[in-house]
């Protein structure tokens, strides 16, 4: 083990065990004698730490986090591990995450440069396993302060997936709920066009059977909406749990009025014909259902404008299909 690690990690203690005790100047009574200042300081030379000595901090800390934001010395080993992951892409930039596809780390190797798209693939995410160990308040300060430093969306939504799909092969339903609403609150944050619509369907099958909050579902829901025009009909088919129809048509008619409500005045023709298209297969797979009431078909076939449809003849089908 290297020596620079022996010497910072009971560091990292010895501010805990000073602070529990509350060893400062007013129990001292003696400036010159107060051993959590003296501590502290040694703290501030984090530029000097390696990467595994931030990380054992934030792991300490993180069972302990009032401590550690009491003194600060959580927030500086947050900025310090974001400052080197920064530093990091500049000098290695990846190329691949020039395209929220497949939430922008998936690289199809059927290419001459395989071996430097492997190679920038692995620059961009050699941190994800690492701080996964992390508990999701801790990722919650991480994502924002790679946001406010301006670190790539499209790298930053990736390891949010990642996080998720990594907690919970051990997880209980509590600690699921906690990294789902966390995951979706970051994801938020993040410009829209760096993920890939395929990734937030991913995101939602687990929270369909779980119980997140009204607003992480809001949220989710939002953001599915204002790319529908790039889902497929096997998005949308999605089980209506716990009722007697087949399909969620709720959760659909929810898509649509997010994917009009954010798209506005912004909404181009293109994108609107092809959500159109999209909902007339969607109305032609759900109208066999004999127990979809007839206000649910209703609110399907009438909530894009009739300017978003070149052909009706789709529709009229599903109409012929639904009325038999």
């Amino acid at each position: 083990m290297p020596t620079r690690m022996l010497e910072d990690k009971p560091r990292v203690w010895l501010v805990s065990a000073v602070e529990s005790m509350e060893m400062n100047i007013s129990v001292s009574g003696a400036g010159n004698c107060n051993l959590l200042q003296k501590t502290k300081d040694s703290i501030d030379e984090l530029s000097f730490w390696t990467w595994s000595d931030l990380l054992v901090a934030l792991k300490h800390y993180q069972d302990s986090p009032r401590t550690a934001t009491s003194s600060g010395i959580l927030e500086k080993c947050l900025d310090s591990l974001v400052g080197r992951l920064a530093m990091a892409s500049e000098v290695t930039p990846c190329a691949s995450t020039s395209s929220p596809d497949s939430s922008g780390l998936r690289i199809s190797f059927n290419t001459r440069s395989t071996q430097s798209s492997k190679n920038g693939l692995f620059r961009a995410t050699w941190w994800f396993e690492d701080l996964s160990a992390l508990n999701p308040n801790l990722i919650e300060m991480l994502v924002k302060s790679m946001v406010s430093r301006g670190y790539n969306h499209v790298i930053v939504s990736g390891f949010l997936f990642y996080y998720q799909k990594s907690k919970f092969y051990t997880a209980s339903s509590d600690e699921k709920r906690e990294v789902l609403e966390i995951v979706i609150d970051m994801l938020y944050t993040l410009d829209p066009s760096s993920i890939s619509c395929k990734s937030f369907f991913g995101v939602l099958r687990p929270v369909l059977r779980s119980n997140i909050s009204k607003s992480c579902r809001n949220k989710l829901e939002s953001m599915i909406g204002s790319q529908l025009d790039q889902a497929t009909i096997d998005n949308l088919l999605i089980p209506s749990y716990g009722r007697s129809y087949l399909y969620d048509v709720n959760l659909v008619l929810r898509f649509l009025k997010a994917f009009l409500r954010d798209g506005g005045s912004e909404l181009s023709p293109i994108r609107m014909k092809k959500v159109a298209s999209l909902i007339d297969l969607y109305i032609t797979e759900v109208a066999p259902d004999r127990c979809l009431k007839s206000s649910k078909f209703s609110a399907l076939v009438m909530v894009l404008p009739d300017s978003s449809r070149d052909s009706w003849d789709e529709l009229y089908h599903a109409m012929d299909i639904y009325l038999e």
